[in-house]
């Protein structure tokens, strides 16, 4: 997984995807804060996500853009949609992205349509099978478009030509 430095891309856009009221019970009452879930990308292949945590919400959603500015990766696109079909899993999350025919749009629900957007990715089927808690969707699909691979890594990796790949 390798990070690219967000100062090197172009106009990134933020989306804010949960926002979480935190309470933290201490010897004087509650202490509230509140934690932002932020994805950010270029609508252009790089997308990342980035959590924050404090006292006011515009705080939360100004460390999480930061954060998230810190973990942009590539996403790998045939045309306007993936490579293949995969399924990535974190925690309780699961997620099956399928590549979709060009015109379909994004069918994703929630947390994963955000990332998949902002990683410029037009046409995607995606499936959540497991937890609908937003951070473990986003984390389920930076898994899976991080196992995805295109032809010429695959031919790499094979030890073939593209041409013998293809047959």
């Amino acid at each position: 997984m390798a990070f690219i430095d967000a100062n090197k891309l172009g106009e990134l856009e933020e989306n804010v995807v949960a926002i979480n009221r935190v309470t933290k019970v201490v010897k004087g009452g509650r202490r509230l804060r509140f934690a932002a879930l932020v994805v950010v990308g270029d609508r252009d292949g790089h997308v990342g996500f980035g959590t924050g945590k404090a006292q006011e919400v515009p705080e939360a959603i100004r460390k999480a853009a930061e954060d998230a500015k810190r973990n942009i990766i590539s996403v790998p696109t045939v045309g306007t949609t993936l490579p293949h079909s995969t399924l990535g899993v974190y925690a309780g999350g699961r997620i099956l992205l399928k590549p979709a025919v060009e015109g379909s749009g994004v069918a994703a629900g929630g947390a994963a349509r955000a990332v998949l957007e902002l990683a410029g990715v037009a046409d995607v089927t995606a499936k959540s099978l497991g937890s609908a808690t937003p951070i473990n969707v986003v984390r389920a699909t930076f898994d899976a478009i991080n196992s995805l691979k295109n032809a010429e890594e695959v031919a790499e990796l094979r030890q073939v030509s593209l041409e013998h790949l293809a047959d």
